[in-house]
């Protein structure tokens, strides 16, 4: 191999090198409702999580809530995929009793109250093949109002309480042992 060869599958090696390199950080669109997770207990040293929802946070973006979550349809709780929920022991939820596993989370939104759904179907994109037989749980909790929250959000209070809230819209749903 003469020294110009040599040079010149170097140079190639490099050019190479460097345009993958260029490619490999190059990002698709980021997602305009991320994904975020919500746990309990809250406390985020406890590692021995009762409850773990994972959901998409779409945006209001000045788009009127019940445009996008309209009232007495079922709603897939955030978007893209339906929200996800993990319990890893045996809860109530509004005191009715579900056995620990893995659940999709789809919610009716309504004026005065929410109807909470857990359903058997997981990996489900949107509620466009919601199955109302496969409902583990439907139970109601009431709607109240708060500060106005741009993002769809989850949170849960140190009483085990899952917390919805979106625009002004609030809704809490308790979960116990």
């Amino acid at each position: 191999m003469t020294k110009s060869t040599y040079l010149t599958t170097i140079a190639l090696a490099f050019v190479m090198l460097f345009s993958i390199n260029v490619n490999a950080q190059k990002f698709a669109k980021l997602d305009k409702s991320p994904m975020d997770a919500a746990a309990f207990p809250t406390d985020y040293k406890d590692a021995n999580k009762l409850i773990k929802i994972v959901y998409s946070r779409p945006q209001l973006k000045g788009r009127e809530l019940s445009k996008l979550a309209p009232n007495g349809k079922v709603w897939r709780t955030g978007a893209n995929e339906a929200a996800n929920i993990t319990l890893y022991k045996d809860m109530k939820i509004a005191g009715e009793p579900v056995n620990s596993g893995e659940y999709s989370l789809f919610t009716i939104p309504g004026e005065k109250e929410w109807t909470i759904i857990l359903s058997k179907d997981i990996n489900v994109w949107g509620a466009y093949s919601y199955n109302e037989s496969n409902n583990v749980i439907k139970v109601s909790a009431p709607v109240s109002s708060g500060e106005l929250l741009e993002a769809f959000s989850i949170a849960f209070s140190d009483d085990g309480t899952m917390h919805l809230g979106w625009g002004t819209t609030r809704v809490a749903v308790p979960f116990t042992k």
